[in-house]
């Protein structure tokens, strides 16, 4: 659904409709391998020890390696389908609440809040996301090849 709005020469421009999926896997892929980034970067940036500092380091890994694997544009092999890599992440978003909890670093306030903000920007990232564009976008680049 595409809302119109008139611009002041007399035409119309085309904005995206509330709700609308307005990121493509592309642009989803560039911004997965910046959140892999931020947690392997967050220790060393906010100064995390111990365990916050080892759960980082686990969690970009696995944010890296969900990347490296899953069927859009910047990926290594195609093996997981994008519509499944967006349930993962739908998973991953309550789970960074909670490990602050669960891994007993919740009086660690930087690094609670750091996984309580990366929670909120995954959960921005999933809800804007278009989750069928990685199939339309292998269409494409398959048949420029």
């Amino acid at each position: 659904m595409v809302l119109q709005s008139s611009c002041s020469n007399g035409g119309t421009v085309d904005a995206p409709a509330p709700g609308m999926k307005v990121l493509n896997a592309r642009v989803h892929g560039m911004l997965d391998y910046v959140i892999a980034a931020l947690f392997a970067l967050a220790p060393t940036l906010f100064g995390f020890e111990g365990t916050p500092q080892i759960v980082c380091y686990v969690v970009a890994a696995v944010h890296l390696t969900l990347s490296l694997f899953t069927a859009y544009p910047l990926s290594i092999a195609k093996l997981i389908p994008f519509p499944l890599h967006g349930k993962v992440e739908m998973v991953v978003v309550p789970s960074l609440v909670a490990l602050p909890w669960l891994a007993g670093f919740s009086d660690v306030t930087p690094a609670r809040n750091f996984f309580l903000a990366a929670a909120a920007l995954i959960a921005v990232v999933v809800l804007l996301t278009n989750y069928q564009s990685a199939d339309a976008t292998a269409r494409i680049e398959h048949a420029r090849a």
